[in-house]
């Protein structure tokens, strides 16, 4: 009877130790869990007016050689651009304080083991390339402060240069491009797909200093000047991107100052046509002729005196807007005689000053040509009381230029780009994309994201390989006892 039990008992650990084994290499086999290791890239946007930092991550195995970016951290930094740095010292530590607040947010996001690989990279834009080539030794001087700050953090610094306005135009596009899905979609088994036609949007910036335009040609061996080649997710594009310096909302406004300075009779009391009636304003003749966009007039007096008053008058603000572009050239061009592809019949985003001088006129998203011209005049008509009546939420120091902006962003695009009343209803004057900035760091990050090897998924087990082992064995060591009882049971049995 006993010897009865004893065999029992040993298929029953037999059978039970082989369900075990088997139900553990099953699961240890099938429901493994797949995770990604994160990389991350660190870009300042150092623009003409502000600087700003962003904190992105991608998949470290990427998608055809380019990363899935996604922006996890936005951090603006007070004070004005860092072209405007070297001025003003109390300006300065203000910046600088901002600066390593901002940094030290963002490492504290960056997983520590991490460090040693996230890139670090400064650009700046056309406020430094203004600064450049007004004052080379300033510039440089502004950059190596900032190189030696930032290679003294943790992270794989890159470098802090003056950005083409061309790489500018270039990056912004894919920005553009990436946000709205073009090139990449998740299909239905949550796979990373390139969505089917493959449309591309075109991009225009408008910035402080300088404004960017950039879109697909539909000839893919195109070449020639202002044609730029990229590859993303495994396709290449042709992309046409011009920036023009001094063109920028800021800088172009300059510029209208000063023709008005110049064509004045009295030229310490200037009619502005493009103040409202009402609002008058003193500024130094520096603030207006001193930048490289405008050449000063003989009789120059940096520290005199210019009263500028209003006087709601559209003609002649758009007319004065008109004459700081050569117009000249109109076929196979945009303006001052540069080369351009027709933009039709594709759709545009335009964002940064394009969107705030749009929602200043009461405009938002797509609109149609006259609508344009209808709400500029309209805006523009208003005398100051008026105007501060009904869009009061605009801090003064925007309110004052925005009928100059509204003209300005008209003649550039239809008189400078060749959007007429067809091609004007594709633009789509927008600040954001799915709650994310449009600017030009995540193009960059995104076209860097090519050139850092990609790295295999990490595999995460139901069981660590210590345990799982232990318990093959013992269970394995149980199934051969078992096996090594029955046997000679069977033998005994036998003789």
């Amino acid at each position: 009877m006993a010897g009865k039990f004893w065999t029992y008992l040993a298929f029953f650990f037999l059978l039970a130790s082989l369900a075990v084994i088997i139900t553990m290499s099953l699961i240890q086999g099938h429901k493994r869990v797949f995770e990604s290791r994160l990389k991350y890239g660190i870009v300042i946007d150092s623009g003409s007016s502000r600087s700003t930092m962003y904190l992105y991550q991608w998949p470290a195995e990427k998608q055809n050689n380019t990363g899935v970016v996604s922006q996890t951290l936005r951090c603006m930094v007070a004070g004005p651009g860092i072209s405007d740095m070297l001025v003003d010292n109390a300006q300065d530590q203000q910046s600088w304080v901002s600066i390593r607040e901002c940094m030290n947010n963002i490492t504290k996001i960056v997983p520590a083991d991490q460090h040693n690989s996230t890139i670090l990279y400064l650009g700046a834009t056309a406020g430094m390339r203004l600064l450049h080539s007004q004052n080379e030794t300033k510039s440089n001087e502004i950059l190596k402060n900032l190189q030696n700050y930032l290679q003294s953090l943790p992270f794989n610094f890159q470098n802090a240069s003056i950005m083409s306005g061309d790489e500018e135009g270039l990056y912004g596009w894919i920005t553009v491009n990436y946000l709205m899905g073009n090139f990449l979609e998740r299909n239905i088994w949550n796979m990373w797909v390139r969505p089917a036609g493959g449309k591309m949007v075109g991009s225009m910036d408008l910035g402080g200093a300088s404004t960017q335009i950039a879109f697909t040609l539909p000839d893919p061996n195109a070449r020639g000047t202002d044609i730029m080649r990229v590859s993303l997710y495994g396709y290449e594009y042709n992309i046409y991107t011009h920036s023009f310096l001094c063109y920028g909302k800021n800088e172009a406004e300059k510029r209208v100052l000063a023709a008005l300075v110049k064509n004045s009779e009295n030229a310490t009391h200037v009619t502005n046509p493009c103040f409202n009636l009402g609002y008058n304003m003193t500024v130094s003749a520096e603030s207006i002729f001193g930048t490289e966009c405008i050449k000063t007039p003989a009789d120059y007096d940096p520290k005199q005196m210019i009263t500028l008053k209003g006087s709601s008058d559209n003609g002649a603000c758009r007319d004065v807007v008109q004459s700081i572009f050569d117009l000249t050239c109109t076929k196979n061009c945009s303006f001052d005689r540069v080369y351009q592809p027709s933009v039709g019949p594709g759709d545009f985003l335009a964002y940064a000053g394009f969107f705030y001088t749009a929602q200043a006129v009461g405009l938002k998203g797509i609109s149609q040509l006259d609508q344009w011209n209808s709400s500029t005049w309209e805006f523009c008509s208003w005398d100051w009381p008026t105007l501060t009546l009904k869009k009061g939420w605009i801090a003064e120091k925007y309110r004052r230029s925005y009928c100059y902006s509204a003209h300005y962003v008209q003649t550039l695009l239809a008189n400078g780009y060749k959007f007429n009343k067809d091609t004007w209803k594709h633009i789509d004057f927008q600040k954001q994309v799915h709650n994310t900035s449009i600017g030009w760091s995540l193009g960059y990050m995104l076209h860097t994201s090519n050139m850092i090897p990609a790295e295999a998924k990490l595999v995460r087990l139901p069981m660590a390989n210590s345990v799982f082992s232990g318990l093959l064995f013992l269970f394995t060591a149980l199934t051969i006892v078992s096996v090594m009882f029955l046997i000679i049971k069977a033998v005994r049995a036998c003789y």
